[in-house]
């Protein structure tokens, strides 16, 4: 349900439905001094409809944040200057524990019932103590549910099949029941088994896994047995036979690690004696030296430190309370602490405070104050950025900058924190190569900004990178972030664009705006041919070709409707094996094309209502896309064909039915079928027959006589 009163200030979605502890819509519009209200709300029993918004705010449990979003300036500056468009991201989390309460739980942290809590919201966005828009949120959740032995300390001890079978009762399938007609079930009484005693199942499925040899003693029939047998028998123990371990090889073999869905385990440290690019660095006592960082998606407060790899994460925590431990709340004498260097020696971290000045990067409030004390968190730290200074295999200085500031909580907040490590050889920064010479497989294509001849530098070349979409969060273009293009990774990625009717009405902007977010992924105008290019040498490097979109289209804007949006960017990479050093080969890339593939777009409206059509705040996501596509270039490496090769295909067997040159075909060395001095065994044996054949056959039997006659 949506009221919308002559205001361009609309949520979207307009009606949420939810069975989960978080739930996010968009304000869009105009939304400078409006301010959110949430409240519990039921429908009439009369009429079955809801109140109006309200601009009284209610207690309902769930806590209220707000994030402001499209803060491009540059996309503010040339597109949304035509009206004053902003969007705004509204979450509501529910502040209650899931868990369901016990029998004698006076707890209220609880659900009292599985279906916890069934109930209806309403958002509404105010100015002035006038509601412009609502949101109505139907919540369903459930308790969640925990099994009363969820760990158990059973095992399943799986017996040495080298002198126990795997299984030995596969007919066996109920556990704790006697399975009719399996007479090796443990759990059959010898009452059962009288009943299916004569119909056991036979084979291995019925427990037969190792039938008695014919040799056993025990195995004696007075029908099929000899009277010689008990004389010649052999008397062993039926766990003693052939069979057992007739599939075990001695050898133990590690299982692989598959996905799993359990909390990640660090390895047990192993201290290195030099440091090497991607090792963990440790500290004084063999312990990995640990910074925050995000693992799979997730902030994790204790990762290893890699050498040589530079990172910038970060962290938000809900802050309802002052922290009181890491990684919110460090002391200089946490973080100063001593480190391996990697050459026998160790290195001392020095800590440089900094108070921020301007909390608005960190910290986000929520609109709804609590009504409780207002409490003041000093000494919050908000940053912590690292500089490792390194040379050859060791690390010569690490200096930690912790930002710290004073927040003031009345309610909750969320706490943006930021950590960041970087790896510096003197004052300059590490920059990992993608191979040697060669690139290698997913590493980082390289690319360059050619420096002006006034610009204080020894390099010719600036290294940079070509990028492609990343979308985060709410999946627009205004919150996506840049992912590099990696060697031999065909990728393709976008983000969502949000379009009004009145954004249509000037499709030159539009179509400028779109492409300048398109070119703002690619900076660089080289490409290296290499992975270790270099910066002084113009020949290591290639010109990246643009192929500009055809501005002379026959189509034409329509009202609502604008034609040749560049809305996909496409790269082409040619790769080509040039070389093969040590049996890896070595990859170049041989040309790099960039070009763009228009779209049209318009608002879509109708349906039940046309009410929409006619509203300019109408608004409407639309993709833009980027990809990459690396193509490798065929190598002949086999000797060009002559024309007697080409016409020539009497004994090709690859082109003819009958194949003369494999005549001889079990006589050499491609014949696999059986061993070689077999084959040749028979083949001779072969050649004696014919011999013999030949001598005693009729022509020698006619020579034989005319000589015979010549000689009397």
């Amino acid at each position: 349900m949506l009221y919308q009163l002559s205001h361009h200030s609309v949520f979207r979605p307009s009606h949420v439905i939810t069975s989960g502890t978080s739930v996010s819509a968009f304000l869009l519009g105009n939304t400078s001094g409006v301010s959110l209200y949430v409240r519990t709300v039921s429908p009439s029993n009369t009429t079955g409809s809801i109140n109006p918004p309200s601009c009284v705010a209610e207690p309902t449990g769930w806590v209220l944040l707000r994030e402001q979003l499209g803060k491009d300036p540059f996309l503010f500056r040339q597109f949304f200057v035509l009206m004053p468009q902003t969007a705004v991201r509204v979450q509501l989390r529910l502040n209650q524990s899931l868990r369901l309460c016990t029998e004698n739980d006076t707890s209220t942290d609880c659900c009292p019932k599985p279906l916890c809590l069934l109930q209806t919201l309403q958002m509404s966005a105010c100015v002035d103590g006038s509601p412009k828009a609502s949101l109505l949120i139907q919540a369903k959740v459930h308790a969640r549910l925990l099994p009363a032995n969820a760990a158990s300390d059973n095992k399943t001890v799986i017996p040495n099949q080298v002198y126990q079978p795997l299984g030995p009762c596969p007919c066996d399938l109920t556990s704790r029941l006697c399975d009719v007609r399996c007479c090796c079930d443990e759990d059959c009484s010898n009452e059962e088994l009288k009943l299916f005693a004569t119909s056991c199942l036979p084979g291995p499925f019925g427990g037969q896994i190792s039938p008695v040899p014919d040799y056993q003693c025990s195995a004696q029939s007075s029908e099929n047995s000899p009277d010689w047998f008990p004389f010649l028998c052999v008397s062993s123990p039926p766990e003693n036979n052939p069979f057992l371990g007739h599939f075990y090889q001695g050898d133990t073999i590690a299982s692989k690690l598959g996905p799993s869905f359990q909390r990640h385990m660090l390895t047990a440290p192993v201290p290195v004696e030099g440091y090497i690019q991607g090792s963990p660095i440790f500290m004084l006592n063999d312990q990995y030296f640990t910074i925050p960082q995000k693992v799979t998606g997730r902030c994790v407060n204790n990762a290893p430190v890699a050498f040589l790899e530079n990172f910038i994460v970060e962290c938000v925590t809900l802050l309802q309370s002052c922290p009181h431990g890491n990684p919110l709340h460090t002391l200089a004498t946490d973080l100063s602490i001593k480190v391996k260097d990697g050459q026998g020696g160790e290195v001392m971290v020095d800590v440089v405070d900094e108070v921020a000045s301007d909390l608005s990067p960190f910290i986000f409030r929520g609109d709804g104050a609590s009504p409780g004390e207002m409490l003041v968190c000093e000494n919050v730290t908000l940053a912590l950025d690292y500089k490792f200074y390194w040379k050859g295999n060791g690390i010569t200085e690490i200096i930690v900058t912790r930002t710290i500031g004073t927040i003031t909580l009345n309610g909750s907040a969320q706490v943006t924190s930021r950590y960041s490590t970087v790896f510096l050889n003197g004052e300059f920064l590490a920059e990992m190569n993608s191979g040697n010479p060669g690139y290698q497989m997913e590493r980082l294509v390289i690319a360059g900004i050619m420096l002006d001849a006034t610009e204080n530098s020894t390099n010719l070349i600036q290294r940079t990178s070509i990028n492609l979409w990343k979308s985060v969060g709410d999946g627009l273009c205004f919150t996506a972030e840049k992912k590099p293009v990696l060697f031999g990774e065909n990728s393709t990625s976008g983000c969502l664009f949000p379009v009004t009717r009145h954004h249509l009405t000037q499709c030159d902007l539009l179509r400028e705006a779109v492409s300048s977010l398109q070119e703002d992924l690619i900076s660089a105008s080289f490409v290296a041919k290499n992975g270790n290019p270099d910066l002084l040498t113009m020949t290591d490097w290639l010109n990246i070709s643009f192929v500009s979109l055809n501005s002379n289209s026959s189509m034409k804007d329509t009202p609502g409707t604008c034609y040749s949006i560049p809305s996909h960017l496409h790269i082409k990479v040619w790769t080509l094996i040039t070389s093969v050093v040590g049996g890896a080969p070595q990859r170049e890339i041989q040309a790099l094309q960039v070009s763009y593939s228009a779209s049209s777009w318009g608002v879509a409206c109708g349906g039940g209502s046309f009410s929409s059509c006619g509203d300019s705040a109408e608004t409407q996501m639309f993709p833009i896309t980027s990809s990459v596509t690396f193509i490798d270039i065929p190598i002949n490496t086999g000797p060009s064909k002559t024309r007697f090769h080409i016409n020539f295909t009497e004994y090709d067997c690859s082109r003819n039915d009958v194949c003369w040159p494999e005549l001889a075909f079990p006589f050499t060395k491609y014949y696999t079928g059986e061993p070689y001095s077999q084959s040749l065994a028979k083949g001779m044996i072969l050649v004696f027959f014919f011999i013999t054949a030949s001598i005693l056959g009729t022509p020698w039997r006619q020579i034989r006589q005319v000589w015979r006659s010549a000689a009397l």
